[in-house]
């Protein structure tokens, strides 16, 4: 890794127009990278905007450049493009394939821009002339903060910028109860108190700010649509397009919920499956070593991180659903081992 850095830092050395994006739909670790690397590099001197490929929950709002940020769409295509064909430089964070982006990675792949990718997803695309992957990391925000450190930037780390990498090092680790969250973890965050971050008005702001459609959602994903296949240690939440217009379902809505799923005592994989106007999008947790992330990529195009994955189908929701249905026998062998090792690690 400090290699690569070495590299980017002479990169950086002399002011750059520089693209930062990531991947559709961003959460809080893709958000908050995005950010917290446009501070730092706005502080530098470089000429910085973030493009990302579609909008994003609205209770990630509150981070500092937010209103900076350019979202993709028809009215902002061709301000996006001719930053995309301009910049010197373009930073590709918390994706690892440019199909992550829509239309934004054709043009990414063409622009003779250096191009940066910093993430911590499996079997990333060797599309970045500088590449700091790191499948170890719980978060791209741990990246971001070891890359500004890394390169002897510790002084332009602020108040800020931190509360940006916690966020996403929060959100990406569960609040640190997943696996990810190890010793670097906790050393990072303690150092985050340096700059004065407020962690639990992070917390709240991200975990505790609701509207009342979503918590009625909530309630009826689980009452009414929670489904529990109790001979193969497995649970799924399949929400149509009715239910979110409904609810009045904003973006970020349903982000979360498949964990209560995974939450079930004899539940070892969940699946949060999701009918959107652009086709049927699914999100994947385990427990124990069931990988999400190869389940996802042989059956639903998709992939991610071994407890945590994302797919999409184009097929109509119930035949998605029809579809991972007929799949999870095959692995009911596997998901009884996994449920064991989880009962003996607890």
């Amino acid at each position: 890794m400090q290699q690569q850095l070495d590299v980017l830092k002479a990169a950086l050395q002399s002011p750059k127009k520089i693209v930062i994006t990531t991947h559709h739909k961003p959460d809080a670790d893709a958000l908050g990278s995005s950010l917290a690397m446009y501070r730092y590099l706005s502080k530098k001197g470089h000429t910085v905007q973030v493009i990302t490929p579609s909008d994003y929950p609205e209770f990630l709002n509150w981070m500092q450049g937010n209103d900076t940020v350019l979202i993709y769409n028809e009215t902002t295509a061709t301000a996006a493009a001719e930053w995309v064909q301009t910049a010197e430089m373009i930073f590709c964070l918390d994706f690892n394939a440019l199909s992550r982006i829509n239309e934004l990675g054709e043009w990414i792949r063409q622009s003779k821009a250096t191009k940066v990718l910093i993430d911590h997803h499996l079997q990333p695309e060797a599309f970045a002339d500088i590449m700091i992957s790191d499948t170890s990391s719980a978060a791209t925000c741990s990246l971001i903060y070891e890359c500004i450190i890394g390169m002897g930037d510790r002084s332009y780390m602020d108040t800020y910028i931190g509360e940006c990498i916690y966020a996403g090092i929060m959100t990406d680790t569960g609040s640190f109860r997943h696996p990810s969250t190890d010793r670097k973890v906790h050393q990072i965050v303690a150092d985050l108190y340096s700059w004065n971050v407020d962690t639990p008005k992070v917390h709240r702001l991200i975990y505790d700010t609701n509207t009342e459609e979503r918590l009625r959602l909530l309630g009826y994903a689980l009452t009414e649509k929670l489904v529990i296949l109790d001979e193969y240690y497995t649970a799924y939440i399949p929400l149509s397009k009715e239910d979110l217009s409904r609810f009045e379902s904003k973006t970020g809505d349903t982000e979360g919920l498949v964990n209560y799923a995974l939450s079930l005592e004899k539940v070892v994989f969940a699946a949060m499956i999701v009918e959107r106007e652009d086709g049927v999008k699914i999100s994947f947790r385990s427990k124990a070593d069931f990988s999400v992330n190869e389940f996802a990529r042989k059956h639903f195009q998709g992939g991610g991180h071994k407890n945590a994955s994302g797919g999409k189908s184009l097929l109509s929701l119930e035949d998605t659903i029809k579809q991972f249905r007929d799949l999870i026998p095959q692995y009911k062998d596997e998901l009884l081992d996994n449920l064991r090792k989880e009962k003996f690690l607890c």
